[in-house]
């Protein structure tokens, strides 16, 4: 018996086995990862923020423009060309305010006016890939839950959005608006965010908040 082939055989086997668990590993973790929103923290606590003294509402805006802060996503937004920026409010009246009218903006350095991209945009930019970049889809069949997205990309883009409607007393509201800055090469330097429509109990509007971008690059750590 030529216990060298069958050494070698062993070890060819070896080496195929571990192949295959190398490229396995990153789709089971691929299929496993579902998003979480991160922790909502007082809108003070981020460098690009406006507060307003009056009311005690604060308004912040954090983007996730680096490849550490993207890894929360399923959906590589990036890459078709959309920006995710959370916003953060905190109300630290007495009172309720409410966000049902609220709109927000973007204005970049040359003043081009962006608002934020709602759930059939977003859906459809990324279920046309050849639009804005390219598209890298799961590598195994994934149920398509709408225009072949799939469905843990689907309950991401819904559950990712800012949805709330108010803010109660001494509390903070959190989530994601998707900004098209395909056409723009550096969206964030000089540019500023404002938030208009929002209201206190009584339904009168504050005053428009207006965040600073150069203050979030300003103080951005690297990655």
């Amino acid at each position: 018996m030529n216990t060298r082939h069958t050494g070698m055989t062993e070890l060819n086997r070896l080496r195929l086995w571990a192949a295959a668990v190398a490229v396995a590993a990153p789709l089971v973790c691929l299929a496993a990862k579902e998003f979480s929103m991160p922790k909502a923290q007082p809108a003070f606590s981020f460098p690009a923020h406006d507060h307003h003294s009056n009311e005690n509402v604060t308004v912040a805006v954090d983007p996730y423009e680096t490849p550490a802060k993207e890894g929360i996503f399923i959906v590589k937004y990036r890459e078709h060309g959309l920006l995710p920026v959370l916003l953060i409010i905190t109300n630290d009246s007495d009172a309720p305010i409410q966000l049902a009218d609220m709109k927000a903006e973007l204005v970049t350095a040359d003043r081009t006016k962006l608002t934020p991209d709602n759930e059939d945009d977003i859906v459809r930019r990324i279920s046309h890939p050849n639009a804005s970049g390219t598209h890298y889809p799961i590598p195994f069949p994934t149920k398509k839950a709408k225009g072949g997205v799939s469905s843990k990309e689907m309950d991401e883009i819904q559950s990712a959005q800012f949805r709330a409607k108010a803010v109660e007393p001494r509390s903070s509201q959190i989530g994601f608006l998707f900004f098209d800055v395909s056409d723009i090469s550096s969206p964030l330097a000089g540019a500023r965010f404002y938030l208009t429509g929002v209201r206190n109990s009584s339904g009168n509007d504050l005053m428009y908040f207006e965040v600073s971008l150069d203050k979030y690059l300003e103080n951005r750590k690297p990655h």
